[in-house]
Protein backbone atom coordinates (compact mmCIF):
# COMPACT_ATOMS: atom_id res chain seq x y z
CA UNK A 1 0.00 0.00 0.00
CA UNK A 2 3.18 2.34 0.93
CA UNK A 3 4.36 1.53 -2.24
CA UNK A 4 1.52 2.48 -4.43
CA UNK A 5 1.40 5.65 -2.84
CA UNK A 6 4.68 6.15 -3.30
CA UNK A 7 5.03 5.23 -6.86
CA UNK A 8 1.13 7.73 -7.51
CA UNK A 9 3.36 10.53 -5.97
CA UNK A 10 6.28 9.92 -8.20
CA UNK A 11 4.00 9.99 -10.76
CA UNK A 12 2.54 13.65 -10.22
CA UNK A 13 5.84 14.99 -9.93
CA UNK A 14 7.64 13.72 -12.90
CA UNK A 15 4.07 14.64 -14.70
CA UNK A 16 4.46 18.38 -13.33
CA UNK A 17 7.92 18.31 -14.17
CA UNK A 18 7.10 17.23 -17.80
CA UNK A 19 4.14 19.79 -18.13
CA UNK A 20 6.61 22.66 -17.36
CA UNK A 21 8.93 21.60 -20.12
CA UNK A 22 5.65 21.54 -22.52
CA UNK A 23 4.60 24.91 -20.93
CA UNK A 24 8.01 26.81 -23.07
CA UNK A 25 6.80 25.05 -26.45
CA UNK A 26 2.99 24.81 -27.21
CA UNK A 27 1.43 21.80 -26.75
CA UNK A 28 -0.25 21.02 -29.94
CA UNK A 29 -2.23 18.04 -27.64
CA UNK A 30 -3.42 20.79 -25.05
CA UNK A 31 -4.20 23.36 -27.93
CA UNK A 32 -6.67 20.68 -29.73
CA UNK A 33 -8.19 19.29 -26.70
CA UNK A 34 -8.77 22.98 -25.16
CA UNK A 35 -10.46 23.84 -28.82
CA UNK A 36 -12.33 20.48 -28.60
CA UNK A 37 -13.80 21.01 -24.68
CA UNK A 38 -14.26 25.15 -25.73
CA UNK A 39 -14.24 26.61 -29.43
CA UNK A 40 -11.34 29.07 -29.43
CA UNK A 41 -9.77 28.29 -26.45
CA UNK A 42 -6.76 26.66 -28.12
CA UNK A 43 -6.62 30.03 -29.98
CA UNK A 44 -6.50 31.58 -26.86
CA UNK A 45 -3.54 29.47 -25.42
CA UNK A 46 -1.61 30.17 -28.77
CA UNK A 47 -1.81 33.70 -28.48
CA UNK A 48 -3.79 33.99 -31.68
CA UNK A 49 -6.78 36.10 -30.07
CA UNK A 50 -7.81 37.53 -33.23
CA UNK A 51 -9.31 34.41 -34.59
CA UNK A 52 -11.50 33.68 -31.47
CA UNK A 53 -14.73 35.88 -32.84
CA UNK A 54 -13.78 34.16 -36.67
CA UNK A 55 -14.92 30.79 -35.06
CA UNK A 56 -17.47 31.79 -32.76
CA UNK A 57 -19.02 34.14 -35.73
CA UNK A 58 -18.80 30.73 -37.98
CA UNK A 59 -20.52 28.73 -35.41
CA UNK A 60 -23.12 31.34 -34.73
CA UNK A 61 -24.20 31.87 -38.23
CA UNK A 62 -23.95 28.19 -39.17
CA UNK A 63 -26.58 28.08 -35.90
CA UNK A 64 -28.91 30.55 -37.13
CA UNK A 65 -29.04 28.90 -40.12
CA UNK A 66 -29.56 25.35 -38.72
CA UNK A 67 -32.60 27.29 -36.79
CA UNK A 68 -34.23 29.28 -39.71
CA UNK A 69 -33.98 25.78 -41.97
CA UNK A 70 -35.88 23.73 -39.28
CA UNK A 71 -38.23 25.97 -38.91
CA UNK A 72 -39.26 27.00 -42.54
CA UNK A 73 -38.52 22.31 -42.93
CA UNK A 74 -41.33 22.48 -40.12
CA UNK A 75 -43.62 24.96 -41.48
CA UNK A 76 -44.07 22.71 -45.25
CA UNK A 77 -44.09 19.51 -43.86
CA UNK A 78 -46.97 20.33 -42.10
CA UNK A 79 -48.67 22.34 -44.91
CA UNK A 80 -47.87 19.59 -47.21
CA UNK A 81 -49.25 17.13 -44.76
CA UNK A 82 -52.25 19.18 -44.96
CA UNK A 83 -52.62 19.89 -48.19
CA UNK A 84 -52.60 15.93 -48.65
CA UNK A 85 -55.45 15.39 -46.14
CA UNK A 86 -57.45 17.82 -47.43
CA UNK A 87 -56.59 18.13 -50.99
CA UNK A 88 -56.57 22.17 -51.17
CA UNK A 89 -53.64 24.57 -51.44
CA UNK A 90 -51.59 25.86 -48.22
CA UNK A 91 -49.78 29.22 -47.95
CA UNK A 92 -50.38 29.27 -51.53
CA UNK A 93 -48.35 26.90 -52.66
CA UNK A 94 -49.95 23.07 -54.10
CA UNK A 95 -48.88 20.40 -52.42
CA UNK A 96 -46.11 19.55 -55.27
CA UNK A 97 -44.45 23.11 -54.36
CA UNK A 98 -45.15 22.20 -50.73
CA UNK A 99 -42.93 19.31 -51.36
CA UNK A 100 -40.36 20.89 -53.56
CA UNK A 101 -39.90 23.92 -50.38
CA UNK A 102 -40.15 20.83 -47.67
CA UNK A 103 -36.98 18.99 -49.70
CA UNK A 104 -34.90 22.28 -49.89
CA UNK A 105 -35.12 23.18 -46.56
CA UNK A 106 -34.06 20.27 -45.46
CA UNK A 107 -31.36 20.27 -47.55
CA UNK A 108 -30.59 23.45 -46.31
CA UNK A 109 -30.51 22.32 -42.95
CA UNK A 110 -28.51 19.31 -43.85
CA UNK A 111 -26.00 21.91 -45.30
CA UNK A 112 -26.08 24.14 -42.15
CA UNK A 113 -25.23 21.12 -39.44
CA UNK A 114 -22.26 19.96 -41.88
CA UNK A 115 -20.78 23.92 -41.71
CA UNK A 116 -21.16 23.81 -38.04
CA UNK A 117 -18.87 20.78 -37.83
CA UNK A 118 -16.88 21.71 -40.45
CA UNK A 119 -15.83 25.03 -38.15
CA UNK A 120 -15.54 23.07 -35.25
CA UNK A 121 -13.17 21.04 -36.48
CA UNK A 122 -11.26 23.40 -38.16
CA UNK A 123 -11.00 25.28 -34.95
CA UNK A 124 -9.37 22.16 -33.53
CA UNK A 125 -7.11 21.49 -36.57
CA UNK A 126 -6.17 25.35 -36.13
CA UNK A 127 -5.09 25.18 -32.98
CA UNK A 128 -2.83 22.51 -32.77
CA UNK A 129 -1.31 23.98 -36.28
CA UNK A 130 -0.93 27.14 -34.09
CA UNK A 131 0.82 25.04 -31.55
CA UNK A 132 3.08 23.55 -33.71
CA UNK A 133 4.27 26.74 -35.36
CA UNK A 134 4.46 28.91 -32.11
CA UNK A 135 8.19 28.94 -32.38
CA UNK A 136 8.39 29.54 -36.42
CA UNK A 137 10.82 32.21 -36.90
CA UNK A 138 9.73 34.84 -39.77
CA UNK A 139 12.38 37.26 -39.05
CA UNK A 140 12.56 39.46 -42.16
CA UNK A 141 16.36 38.52 -42.61
CA UNK A 142 15.81 36.61 -45.34
CA UNK A 143 18.27 36.86 -48.52
CA UNK A 144 20.08 35.28 -51.32
CA UNK A 145 23.52 36.07 -52.35
CA UNK A 146 24.89 34.96 -55.67
CA UNK A 147 28.23 35.75 -56.13
CA UNK A 148 30.86 34.40 -59.03
CA UNK A 149 34.31 32.91 -57.19
CA UNK A 150 37.16 31.83 -58.89
CA UNK A 151 40.05 29.72 -57.50
CA UNK A 152 42.97 28.38 -59.25
CA UNK A 153 41.91 25.06 -59.47
CA UNK A 154 38.58 25.93 -60.09
CA UNK A 155 35.45 28.66 -61.34
CA UNK A 156 31.60 28.98 -60.85
CA UNK A 157 28.89 30.66 -58.90
CA UNK A 158 28.62 30.78 -54.97
CA UNK A 159 25.00 31.21 -53.74
CA UNK A 160 23.90 31.84 -50.50
CA UNK A 161 20.72 31.72 -48.72
CA UNK A 162 19.82 33.32 -45.21
CA UNK A 163 16.74 32.22 -43.50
Amino acid sequence: MKRTYIFFICTLISLSISSQKIQKDKSPKKAAIYSAVIPGAGQIYTKKYWKVPIIYGGLVTSAYFINDNNNQYKEYREAALLSYETGEDQLGYTYSELITLKDHYKRNREISYFSFVGVYILNIIDASVNAHLFHFDVSDDISLNIRPYSTFSNTGVSFSLNL
